[in-house]
């Protein structure tokens, strides 16, 4: 894998100077908040994005709410999943980080010491942003393009080749749909017993939420049409 990063003619190597090449161009204050966004900022951005579609299924209510939030629950619990399972992935290949063989790139985070495929943030932030899409289309969908910024950034920063990105995109998606029956299976029955508790019933299920789960997310807005309702009943 090392032998094709000093290769020239290699699209990877060819993109991975593109798009950290930006960086050279750029004013250094872009550079130090695409930094922070991609260091940090979208990691964060994912967990608000979590907390949200939580909030959102459990306003809305319905006979479905325990599947759903069960879907929520294992969107982080997935990414948790994926990224310990690129440990192994990453002593077996033991790619070195582009930095490593190419000097003349504008890397905006030092310290990297690690090995670069796959990335561990596009692994996490595309685990969750597919796993958010099984429990409500439109927060995933929001994850998923968040998900795409951090690979973007990942490059920018010239910490990961274009293709340590897709791996890590590639894996994050593979833990998600693969685990997801089990999981499912494991969390249900867990969401609907704490629904049936008068004490912690409401993490399920607002106080109040319709049982049909026709109500609309946030009071006052639109109904939901029938494509955007949750995927994991």
């Amino acid at each position: 894998m090392a032998g094709l990063a000093e290769s020239g003619s290699n699209p990877d190597v060819n993109l991975l100077y593109d798009i950290n090449g930006l960086a050279k161009d750029a004013p250094r204050w872009f550079d130090r908040g695409v930094e922070f966004v991609g260091e940090y900022g979208l990691l964060i951005a994912m967990a608000l994005l979590v907390v949200g579609c939580w909030w959102a299924v459990r306003r809305r209510g319905g006979e479905d709410a325990a599947p759903t939030v069960a879907a929520v629950i294992w969107a982080p619990l997935a990414a948790a999943i994926a990224v310990l399972v690129n440990v192994p992935i990453r002593g077996f290949v033991a790619r070195p980080r582009p930095f490593v063989d190419h000097r003349d790139l504008d890397v905006l985070v030092s310290g990297k010491t690690d090995y670069s495929f796959v990335s561990d943030h596009a692994t996490l932030t595309m685990a969750v942003a597919v796993g958010l899409f099984v429990a409500h289309r439109k927060f995933g969908l929001v994850g998923i393009g968040l998900a795409l910024v951090e690979g973007f950034c990942r490059v920018y920063m010239g910490v990961h080749y274009p293709t340590d990105v897709i791996g890590g995109f590639a894996l994050g998606t593979a833990v998600v749909l693969l685990l997801s029956p089990l999981a499912m299976l494991l969390l249900t029955p867990l969401t609907k017993a704490v629904e049936g508790s008068a004490l912690v019933g409401g993490l399920i299920r607002a106080r109040g939420a319709a049982l049909t789960g026709e109500e609309a997310v946030i009071a006052g807005a639109q109904e939901e049409r029938p494509e955007d309702r949750d995927l994991a009943a």
